[in-house]
């Protein structure tokens, strides 16, 4: 968990409401609460006690008190009321809820429209109530399908785009569940070619059918664990460090990335994984200047040999274009 100042100064104006909302609460509780470890934890309420109002006595300072493996605040210092989300925030978390209830079968629909009403009441005329999500009919479709699929437990036959082989293929699947993480929609599933538990991202499926048999996973199938990320790195993945400029920085989004730093001026440098070095050679020669390999090296040398082919072989075809004009 990163502990720096743009992640720990929000908790740490989190934490007194939080524990004047739950006096007596366990460390271990809050500690999980905010993600955080306990020692972690303790080392934030060690810098709360320096904190407080001007004048800094007795009174002004936040204070609190441990009994045992609990924390109680005993002087909030002012700090009593609970942050408020901010238009930027309430806008991502109304969209976050607006695709969760947009999918149906993932998650309580009543449930998910309570809590989007709330928030709408809340922020009154922040100008919110016109974020939609926009799912283009297609993927309305395809959702609509699975979902049928698997209310009736049949199989589906999909024609899949796999972005890290940039190949379209055709599966036979017997659905297993559906998922939202990091707000896209995701089909989990048998896959009888591969023999083998699979996620299938939903706006990557290009046509489903539903068949006329009963969707049948093998009883091992096992559920996909995500508690530590979608993607594992397999044997055959490696891995790539590309720097984006801003208008390659879809790609962080799109495709699947170990890791995004923040550079200056927008740009950002990821660790893309693929599996084929030609599909990632066409992808950066592709976005024409907008990304550059960093490593490894003999993939970058590759793309630059690509380029240069690729500008010998223009320059040519425009020698011979003037040789006929003439």
């Amino acid at each position: 968990m990163s502990t720096g100042v743009a992640d720990r100064l929000p908790r740490l104006l989190s934490l007194v409401p939080y524990f004047l909302a739950r006096p007596g609460v366990l460390v271990a509780e809050a500690a999980a609460d905010f993600g955080i470890s306990e020692k972690q934890l303790r080392r934030d309420l060690e810098l709360l006690w320096m904190c407080g109002l001007p004048g800094y006595g007795p009174g002004d300072l936040v204070d609190l008190s441990f009994s045992g493996d609990t924390v109680t605040v005993t002087e909030d210092a002012g700090m009593r009321r609970p942050l408020r989300l901010t238009t930027a925030e309430a806008t991502a978390l109304l969209v976050a809820l607006r695709t969760l209830g947009g999918l149906p079968g993932m998650v309580d629909t009543a449930s998910v429209q309570r809590a989007t009403a709330k928030i709408e009441r809340a922020v009154g005329d922040a100008g919110l109530a016109g974020v939609a999500v926009d799912l283009t009919r297609e993927q309305e479709a395809t959702t609509a399908a699975v979902r049928t699929a698997l209310e009736g437990r049949r199989a589906l036959r999909i024609r899949y785009y796999t972005a890290g082989r940039d190949a379209v293929s055709q599966r036979t699947i017997d659905p297993m569940r559906l998922l939202l993480v990091e707000g896209r929609g995701y089909l989990e599933a048998w896959c009888r070619r591969a023999e083998g538990v699979r996620l299938f991202r939903l706006d990557r499926v290009e046509a489903v059918e539903q068949l006329d048999e009963p969707a049948a996973p093998p009883p091992d199938a096992e559920p996909t664990d995500i508690s530590a990320g979608l993607f594992r790195p397999s044997e055959e993945h490696r891995t790539a460090v590309l720097a984006l400029e801003p208008e390659a920085r879809w790609i962080a989004e799109y495709y699947p990335v170990d890791e995004v730093v923040e550079l200056d001026g927008g740009r950002a440098r990821v660790a893309l994984r693929y599996a084929d070095p030609a599909w990632l050679i066409r992808l950066v020669l592709g976005l024409g200047g907008g990304a550059r390999v960093v490593d490894p090296p003999e993939l970058a040398e590759a793309v630059g040999r690509r380029a240069r082919e690729a500008l010998a072989a223009a320059e040519e075809n425009v020698q011979e274009e003037q040789g006929w004009d003439s």
